[in-house]
């Protein structure tokens, strides 16, 4: 068993990093080795678990279900080393939280601060796929993602819903009114985030059931260009109020009856849901009459 240990250990890294060269670097030990091992376990049960084409490599089909379960076997191990480590630092524990929204992650970040002096806390920010892939690889415990879709390794909970609102140039016609009908959409100049976000897809899918067309004049990836080109005049824009900020030369305005509203949902692995911390933090925010996703 211990000689398979090796061989899946060297196989989830080559699947994991999608490269010999830089599995060998992530082991700390020879990239022959990496292939030696990785040959040894597709010899010893006659399963080829790459496409080689040259230099690139991809996983097969059999290679892709069993890094399935490699990323829960050391995964947990990785969870156990630094979970010693936190006893060597004379920590309380540790938890890594990963989201795509900083206001949000930030509010969270700072209720676990007021409740787990003693803890080691970190956040990092990437897209919802790399945020996910981060969620599997176990590299972060809880995740706080605008799901649209529910992968069943994972355990979510709403934690907060929010209104999006519009956000245009202070000199905009809107700027001077309390509040906008979504009709009055059609005809804008948009600048929005790229398809998978999800701000934009919400947006996107009510305006085509109201049967409105929209005029995209920009598409940005990140939401800090986008309130700069509205302060330019390029066009209006989409935010979740959470993450409205105020920025010279633009207003937020809200629709009428708020036809536009973002889920956010804590998630972590199913097989991590009862560990303590985890578990007292998805407790602590449930939300009593939140209805199942």
């Amino acid at each position: 068993m211990y000689q398979y240990h090796k061989w899946l250990r060297s196989f989830h890294a080559v699947a994991r990093t999608g490269s010999f060269t830089l599995a060998a670097e992530y082991l700390c030990v020879g990239q022959p080795t990496v292939s030696e091992q990785v040959s040894s376990l597709e010899k010893q049960f006659s399963v080829e678990l790459f496409h080689r084409r040259g230099r690139f490599i991809e996983l097969s089909a059999a290679g892709r279900e069993l890094y399935a379960i490699t990323q829960g076997l050391f995964g947990q191990e990785s969870e156990a080393v630094q979970l010693l480590q936190s006893f060597k630092q004379r920590k309380a524990g540790m938890l890594r939280l990963g989201a795509v929204s900083p206001p949000i992650a930030m509010s969270l970040t700072y209720q676990l601060m007021q409740r787990y002096p003693d803890i080691e806390l970190e956040t990092s920010f990437n897209t919802e796929g790399e945020t996910l892939e981060r969620l599997y690889n176990f590299d972060i415990d809880v995740a706080i993602l605008a799901l649209s879709e529910f992968d069943q390794r994972l355990n979510t909970q709403l934690y907060r819903s929010y209104p999006i609102i519009a956000v245009v140039r202070d000199d905009h016609p809107w700027a001077s009114q309390e509040q906008v009908r979504v009709e009055e959409i059609s005809g804008q100049r948009l600048v929005l985030r790229e398809r998978a976000s999800r701000t934009r897809q919400l947006v996107e899918e009510e305006c085509h059931r109201r049967g409105l067309e929209l005029d995209c004049a920009m598409q940005l990836n990140s939401r800090e260009a986008i309130v700069h080109a509205i302060a330019q005049g390029i066009g209006i824009g989409f935010v979740s109020t959470v993450e409205y900020a105020q920025t010279p030369g633009t207003r937020p305005i809200t629709f009428v009856d708020h036809p536009f509203h973002i889920d956010y949902y804590l998630c972590c692995l199913g097989i991590r849901r009862n560990r303590p911390m985890i578990n007292e933090l998805f407790d602590s925010n449930a939300q009593p009459d939140a209805p199942p996703p």
